[in-house]
């Protein structure tokens, strides 16, 4: 099977896992609203020492999404991913210490969950997602989806689809209490990953377009919260827009990819 890092030797291949953790953490932990710079999380990462005057929950964020994208990579030697997987990586990103038995952690949704958002009209307004009830077969609808991507050996163009596909759709069921948005982004990843790419990662410094597509989609889904089949997710201008935003997400991995692979080159020079 390939991965996108074939052909490193072992310490660029090291210093390339590293740039794209500290990258991907980072980005996705501030789109929530995290206050840790780059920087920040690069040194927490990799020195374990706290920054001084951030809150400790940013920090315990960013080690969690961390631990979570080395499970990823654990996770790629699957056949076939279940909801047990789904649940331990959900458990590793939420790290708070403080439960709510109706926000379980590492299990579905059991109250109604909500956002606000700008409608249309340019009115503040209210969403409600699918009803809990309707969360376990959405999920075991999505799951199917992601098993028939997760199989397969993709192109670069369908490994594009098969990540924004499987991550609007998470997003859209938001089966999760709370901690939708970094499974997803998480989650999608590896039909790229499995195809040999490296991950696609939502730039920090786009968060109000991404969020802004997500919203535009599923404000064209007439009562979501009573959707119980994903076949009521329609494929749109709306999705389409937001497969042009993942396309173009994959820009600052692979840049690092091709630094790396230019660095090989150079120490392969040498030996001759």
């Amino acid at each position: 099977m390939k991965r996108f890092y074939d052909g490193l030797d072992d310490e660029i291949k090291v210093i390339l896992l590293n740039q794209i953790r500290n990258l991907w953490t980072h980005a996705s932990t501030a789109i929530e609203g995290n206050t840790l710079s780059l920087e920040d999380t690069a040194f927490v990462l990799e020195e374990g020492l706290t920054v001084s005057g951030k809150p400790l929950k940013d920090h315990e964020e960013v080690v969690g999404h961390a631990k979570a994208i080395d499970l990823v990579y654990q996770l790629l030697d699957l056949d076939r991913f279940t909801e047990t997987e789904l649940f331990a990586l959900h458990k590793a990103i939420l790290t708070e210490r403080v439960r709510d038995i109706y926000k379980p952690v590492g299990g579905w949704k059991k109250a109604p969950n909500y956002t606000s958002y700008i409608d249309q009209n340019g009115k503040q307004s209210v969403r409600e997602y699918p009803s809990p009830q309707y969360a376990p077969k959405l999920m075991a609808q999505w799951l199917d989806n992601f098993n028939a991507f997760f199989k397969q050996e993709l192109s670069r163009d369908a490994a594009s689809q098969a990540y924004a596909d499987l991550h609007l759709d998470f997003v859209t069921i938001h089966p999760f209490s709370d901690g939708n948005g970094r499974p997803a982004r998480l989650l999608s990843n590896l039909p790229v990953l499995k195809s040999g790419f490296p991950p696609i990662v939502v730039p920090s410094t786009d968060r109000q377009a991404y969020k802004e597509t997500l919203s535009s989609y599923q404000d064209t889904i007439p009562h979501l919260a009573e959707v119980d089949d994903m076949a009521a997710f329609p494929n749109n201008a709306e999705r389409t827009r937001f497969l042009e935003l993942c396309a173009r997400y994959w820009t600052e991995t692979m840049t690092l990819l091709e630094n790396a692979q230019m660095l090989q080159r150079k120490r392969n020079d040498r030996k001759l």
